[in-house]
């Protein structure tokens, strides 16, 4: 093995002998009980963030450990063709090229966005290679194949025929920029300053006005009535009378309806069905005209005054406010914040619109997916996102599956001269259905399907569905779905609707819910913020120029925003080491905790690099101590041997829960800590007494022991750092005669028994060498020299295991020799250390220069209490905590932690040897 560990040089070697070999499909005739998780579709235009990185590793964490177990296993990748964010990103290239896909006209555009796809739509793809995903590649899904396509069609027919689907007229959220509908998902709520306009409506007798406050002022030319609350006794007797609708000429009611806020305003509120969701449920309760004054570009159409006709919406608030001042009809103007809906693709303002749009009826496909819930056929991990989804649900709403583009799966929907709708598979279907004669013409519905639509069907239409495939039969359902909360109603809802009504079943038994990335503190990663990393940058690193005095950018690296850029050069100055995937993968499964947030911070992921050369120094420990060694199953063990075999079944006992439980953070601790901890920080010096030492049988059996706990915590390890145990296990396994290409195929390690008295006895040993090297690093004592240690007290066992480790105790701890003493012995200038009852008498006479190491202690105590104070003052300065940047007040708060704590351990020293001079 090379000296040191290079991710680099064999990830890319790894990943593609594993793809050549067809490891990651399933097999189909194994015994196991099937395994299936489907990948959550990511758009076709995107690239991997550090969620997608998060959740892959999660998945792939999942389908390994499965697959080790001996079960089919099927990771089942794909795409979906992201109707709006994949047209728009072929609409800016024709607009780069100088055209427009009106220009192109449809079937071009299409064939323009089909071949945009081919060029540049694999990079998702070439990332999670880079990430390690076992996914089947050889099934890859595209939500616009054919035979998805296919499925998608006969599921909008049949939910047509049932009458569950049916297009009517209704409010939407519209982008005048785009000119399509919008889901809530594709609607960001952005709270801005914005004002709040208190307009007077004359009473139509003359009798006096009513004050309407409102935010949007170019609305109230739409209006159809005011409504206040009916126990609101200020206008309890104006109810039932008309009021003049300032700038129109028109009269409207006064309505009572108990949705109105009596404390908003003035407690009378604008009602403008056709411009505001909740006004359009308060027109439908009380029978109003709904009157449409926007365009789709929102500009006002042919039902406003002449004088606003043709208007951009806010142009025409600029022109209304000011003809309602003139008027003497606007009484005051307010500051006000209110959340702003915006396209998350346009940025503009979403306009709650009427169109005539496609409509799913959900309640009736809603009532079997609450139930498949409520009686356990389903689970949420955690369980409290079931109460999330429940509170959805019951409160579900008739849902808008048309959207106003021409990339996507377009509606079978065709419609004759006379206004008559017609659906089928296709045209000819269509025709067939009606009974119409083929001189009839007929014109398909221009408008696309919601993506969420085809999203739906994911878990069954990648298995083959509606065909009775073999691989639709052995894993539909899924065994677990893996997704972030924000997607519960949109998505996660929505595949258990159609997968109970469509493929007879459940779409998964499980939903794990994992939380959201979020940068070190704790804030949402957004471009915006300039927060975001990404995760190949991390796996492959990032050189960063040297600073210049002036930027003609404001960047160093075109991806980088400056505040990572800053925090980067502050922790690694010279850019970002390549940590590898592996390192990137353990961290994401130790932060898969149960929160809603995770912070993510560059320290951590160092961290565990470290924890990837730990292993890898220690493999190549083992292995120089095995190499030409013929290694044959021993007769008999030593302590230390049955200790780490108890310790590694017990860690693999535990590891088996953890994952059962989704509880990935768990298990990586365990991991680490039986790697770093008892297998390298103890077990490989306790194994160095024996193989230098001990006999040949002692020397085979401890050999054989490093060997087989290696290449079994290497199998165990695998799912979560699989390119490392891979490089590793090809040098462990042959001489342990383990068979086999690949540890991706290897079975899981069986665990060993517990064996009690071993893990007892190595307990002991363990507390006595850890209570000589804390007096000798208390004291400072040079760590070659030898101590001798007197014994006092103790039980019977304690002095047998003190004759039987009596090597391994002088040799790892660095004693002379141990000897007995009474209980009278005067232990006034010894160092003391407890192990039970047991106490360890170090003598300290000449071991220690009292004075002189007393003069170094008070040196380094005045420097330190220096830096304390300085520290202190810094903080305590309200202007360096409140003009400092964040960051830097976080690093000074941890710079004084850290000179809290030396002075602290100082005095203590100090202390003890103070206690020592008075003793001598």
């Amino acid at each position: 093995m090379d000296k040191s560990y290079s991710p680099a040089q064999i990830e890319a070697r790894w990943y593609d002998t594993w793809d050549e070999r067809g490891y990651f499909a399933p097999d189909m005739d194994a015994d196991g009980e099937p395994f299936c998780i489907m990948l959550p579709p990511p758009n076709v235009t995107g690239s991997l963030h550090m969620g997608h990185a998060f959740q892959d590793t999660i998945m792939d964490v999942l389908s390994r450990y499965h697959r080790m177990r001996g079960q089919p296993t099927l990771w089942q990748p794909g795409t979906d063709h992201a109707g709006i964010a994949t047209q728009m990103v072929v609409e800016r290239r024709l607009e780069a090229q100088g055209t427009s896909r009106h220009d192109l006209g449809r079937d071009a555009f299409v064939d323009a966005v089909w071949e945009w796809k081919g060029e540049s739509g694999g990079t998702i793809e070439r990332q999670m290679r880079r990430l390690g995903a076992s996914v089947d590649w050889e099934n890859h899904r595209f939500t616009m194949d054919e035979a998805l396509s296919a499925a998608v069609t006969r599921v909008f027919v049949e939910l047509y025929d049932e009458g569950l689907i049916e297009r009517r007229k209704r409010l939407v959220n519209w982008d005048p920029v785009l000119n399509t509908a919008l889901s809530d998902l594709e609607v960001d709520n952005v709270e801005e300053a914005g004002h709040l306009w208190h307009i007077r409506y004359p009473l139509a007798d003359d009798s006096g006005h009513l004050v309407v406050a409102t935010t949007r002022p170019e609305t109230l030319l739409g209006d159809t009535a005011v409504a206040v609350h009916p126990d609101d006794e200020r206008y309890g007797s104006l109810v039932g009378q008309r009021l003049e609708l300032p700038l129109t000429g028109r009269s409207i009611p006064v309505i009572a309806d108990e949705d109105v806020d009596p404390e908003f305003g003035t407690g009378c509120v604008k009602v403008t069905p056709a411009h505001d969701f909740n006004d359009w449920d308060r027109g439908e309760r009380h029978g109003l005209e709904v009157i449409n004054i926007f365009n789709p570009d929102a500009s006002l159409n042919e039902a406003a005054p002449e004088a606003y006709r043709g208007l951009d919406r806010f142009e025409a608030r600029k022109r209304i406010v000011a003809d309602l001042e003139a008027a003497g009809l606007l009484e005051k103007v307010e500051p006000h914040k209110l959340a702003v809906p915006r396209g998350d693709r346009s940025g503009t303002v979403v306009e709650p619109y009427l169109t005539d749009q496609w409509y799913v009826k959900i309640a009736p496909l809603a009532k079997p997916a609450i139930e498949a819930v409520e009686t356990g056929r389903i689970r949420f991990v955690p369980e409290n996102y079931a109460r999330t989804y429940f509170n959805w649900m019951h409160d579900i709403k008739d849902w808008c599956i048309s959207r106003q583009l021409w990339w996507g799966h377009r509606i079978p929907a065709w419609f004759d001269p006379d206004g008559g709708v017609h659906v089928g598979r296709d045209e000819a279907d269509a025709r067939r259905r009606a009974g119409l004669a083929d001189d009839v013409p007929l014109t398909q519905d221009e408008d696309v399907l919601d993506t969420w639509f085809s999203s739906a069907l994911w878990p069954f239409s990648t298995l083959g569905w509606p065909d009775r495939t073999r691989r639709l039969e052995a894993f539909y359902p899924t065994s677990v779905l893996v997704t972030g909360f924000d997607i519960i109603f949109f998505w996660v809802a929505r595949m258990i609707m159609m997968g109970l009504r469509f493929a007879g079943d459940v779409p998964f038994r499980t939903v794990y819910i994992h939380g959201l990335i979020c940068d070190s503190q704790g804030q949402k990663m957004s471009k915006s913020k300039g927060n975001v990393l990404d995760p190949i940058d991390l796996i492959d690193g990032i050189e960063l120029e040297p600073l210049v005095a002036k930027r003609t950018t404001g960047l160093m690296q075109p991806h980088m925003a400056p505040s990572i850029e800053k925090a980067t050069r502050r922790e690694f100055p010279d850019g970002i080491p390549a940590f590898g995937c592996d390192a990137l993968r353990f961290t994401f499964a130790a932060l898969a905790t149960t929160g809603r947030e995770i912070s993510f911070d560059l320290g951590r992921l160092e961290g565990n690099r470290n924890f990837c050369n730990k292993l890898w120094n220690a493999a190549r420990y083992v292995l120089l101590q095995t190499e030409g060694q013929a290694i044959e199953a021993p007769q008999a063990l030593s302590p230390a041997d049955r200790w780490i075999l108890s310790r590694l079944g017990a860690m693999l006992r535990e590891l088996e829960g953890h994952i059962a439980t989704f509880r990935l953070d768990l298990a990586a601790q365990c991991l680490y800590e039986f790697v770093w901890n008892e297998y390298c920080d103890w077990y490989l010096e306790l194994s160095k007494p024996a193989l230098q030492e001990g006999s040949e049988a002692e020397r085979n059996a401890t050999r054989h022991t490093l060997l087989t706990v290696l290449e079994r915590t290497l199998r165990a390890l695998h799912p979560f750092v699989p390119f490392i145990t891979e490089e590793i296990w090809q040098r462990v396994a042959p001489p342990l005669g383990v068979a086999g290409e690949s540890i991706v195929v290897q079975d899981w390690p069986e665990a060993p028994a517990q064996d009690a008295e071993a893990d007892a006895q190595a307990a002991w040993l363990k507390a006595v060498l850890q209570a000589i090297r804390r007096v000798r690093s208390e004291l400072s004592l040079p760590p070659a020299k030898l101590l001798p240690v007197h014994l006092q007290g103790g039980d019977a066992t304690d002095l047998e295991r003190v004759e039987s480790f009596d090597a391994l105790l002088r040799s790892l701890g660095r004693v002379e020799a141990f000897s007995r003493v009474d209980d009278d012995f005067d232990a006034s200038t010894c160092a003391v250390a407890l192990v039970g009852e047991l106490r360890l008498l170090i003598p300290l006479e000449g071991l220690v220069d009292v004075a002189e190491e007393n003069r170094r202690l008070r040196r380094l105590l005045e420097k330190e209490s220096k830096d304390l104070q300085r520290s202190r003052a810094k903080l305590g300065n309200p202007r360096f905590v409140d003009n400092a940047p964040e960051e830097v007040v976080a690093e000074e708060r941890r710079r004084l932690a850290g000179h809290e704590a030396t002075v602290g351990e100082l005095e203590a020293q100090l202390t003890r040897l103070a206690a020592l001079a008075k003793q001598s």
